[in-house]
Order: structure tokens, then sequence, then C-alpha cells
């Protein structure tokens, strides 16, 4: 990326980070991180289990406080203005959260109630909410009929009621079938295009992340290890690489077992995708 275009993406940025570091005791989960999501973009993590991708986000979402660092959200310090920064961010974890004894539209009422929503627009952002998501016709429906693309669908749209600029999905396709991560995703997309919003988005699956990110940022051991789109990344390990190659390379350092691991996950990943 050129200065001026970094330039650009600074100024325009609906996540700036700079520095930003936790600490539990000796250990550092997060180290010294630094970097910009743009607005309307739709930015990727990824990382091995315990890279820090979690501990990120918790602190982004204003869960957890930094040891050191700063980070802005929507222009909002996450120190020093975390009620602020609450207001403009929606957060899918990973774990379903819906109530399945619900219908889909009483969970999202129950949702609207919780972020403050005026009563009298409350109808009105639950119907457009759930229509973005296709999920009108199962408004009424109880949510433990869902399926689980469908639960998906569902926690997007309750993280939507509040109208955040920024939205932070942990695995959202998780445990999903390959229709049902499309269709998750065709919705993401579409937030994007109609709605403007930016998204941090955590996954395992480098074929999507690959397929839908803008930009990706390869965490390990805390610290940024590379930082681009996935044809950047690629060009840097090798002409014929993949976004498993990438990964491999600069997550393994080395480690032949961990390495190992890794390849039997994407031969796993390969044998599922060739026989169903």
């Amino acid at each position: 990326m050129s200065n001026e275009a970094a330039s650009q993406l600074k100024d325009q940025a609906a996540v700036e980070i700079v520095g930003l570091t936790k600490r539990f005791g000796d250990l550092i989960a997060v180290d010294n991180v630094t970097l910009a999501v743009g607005r309307s973009e739709i930015f990727g993590l990824i990382g091995p289990n315990g890279a820090g991708k979690s501990t990120l986000i918790k602190m982004l979402t204003t869960l957890l406080p930094p040891s050191a660092g700063t980070a802005k959200v929507a222009g909002y310090d996450i120190v020093a203005e975390p009620a602020a920064v609450r207001r403009q961010i929606g957060y899918v974890p990973q774990l379903l959260s819906a109530d399945g004894a619900l219908t889909g539209y009483e969970n999202m009422l129950l949702s609207a109630r919780l972020y403050g929503v005026p009563r009298r627009e409350r109808g009105q952002r639950i119907n457009n909410a759930l229509a973005h998501m296709g999920l009108a016709d199962a408004a009424r429906h109880v949510v433990a009929h869902y399926s689980g693309g469908m639960i998906r669908r569902l926690e997007i749209a309750l993280s939507l009621l509040h109208r955040p600029a920024v939205l932070f999905l942990d695995e959202p396709t998780v445990g999903l079938d390959p229709s049902a991560r499309e269709a998750v995703w065709q919705r993401i997309l579409l937030m994007r295009t109609r709605l403007h919003r930016t998204m941090v988005i955590t996954s395992h699956l480098m074929d999507e992340v690959e397929q839908y990110c803008d930009r990706i940022a390869l965490i390990d051991h805390g610290r940024i290890a590379a930082i681009g789109t996935a044809a950047e990344l690629k060009a840097g390990v090798g002409p014929n690489a993949t976004l498993d190659d990438v990964f491999v390379r600069l997550v393994g350092g080395g480690d032949v077992e961990q390495e190992r691991a890794y390849g039997d996950v994407r031969r796993a990943r390969r044998a599922l995708r060739d026989h169903g």
C-alpha cells in the first residue's frame, strides 16, 4: 500500500489502533498492535487459537481494558469514551446467543429494549433488520426451529438494531454447512453495500476470508505477522501460494508439529469440499 493510500485510509478509518497491548501477568496476549480499518471495509483477522484475536476484539468492544496503547472505534476512544464506543458497535459472538424459546421477533424486541431503542421506533427497526437478513417470513417462528444459518442471520439482525457503525463478528459461519455459510456472507455483503457498515471478522476458514475480506491481518503470539489483501499476502510467499500456505509459512515458524497439524486440517477441509 502506498503512503498516500495509507494516509487516506487513516483519514477514513472506522477503527484506529496504535500500540495496543494486553498483559495478563507475565503473559502478553496482544503485543503492540497498530492497524487501521477503513470505513465500509470488511477486515479479516486470522491466526491460530490463542494468537490474541479474541483479546484484541474484547479490547475494541470495551470488554477488556488495554494495558498500553490506544484505539478509537467510530472516532471514540475505547478507554476515555467506552459508553460512546458501545453505542457505535454491534457484536456477534462465536457461541449462539439467541433465545431458542422465543420467536425471532421476540428476540429482537428484547434486544431493542436492552439497547434502549425508543418505543415508537422499535417495530420499524425490528422489521427492517429482519428484512435485511431475509428473516421477515420467519419472524413469528420459534428460534428453536430455525436452521443454524437462520440463527446466525438473526444474531446479525440483533446486532444492527441500534444502527452501529462497526460490527465485530467472531466466527460468524462456524458450524454451518456450505449453503448456510453462503447465505450468511451474502447478507454481510448486502450490509456493506446498502448500510455502509464496517466489519471486523475472525475466521479459521481461509476460503471465505480470501473471498470476502477486503484486507486481512494474520496474528501470531499477539503480534501482527502480516497485513494486506489476500493477493498481497500470497504474493509475499510465492507465485502459486494459497492463503493456507501463507498461514503455515508465517505462523508455523519452523514448528514442525504445528505445521503438520495445520496440514491435517487443510486436508480434512479439502476432503469435505470434495465429498460433501
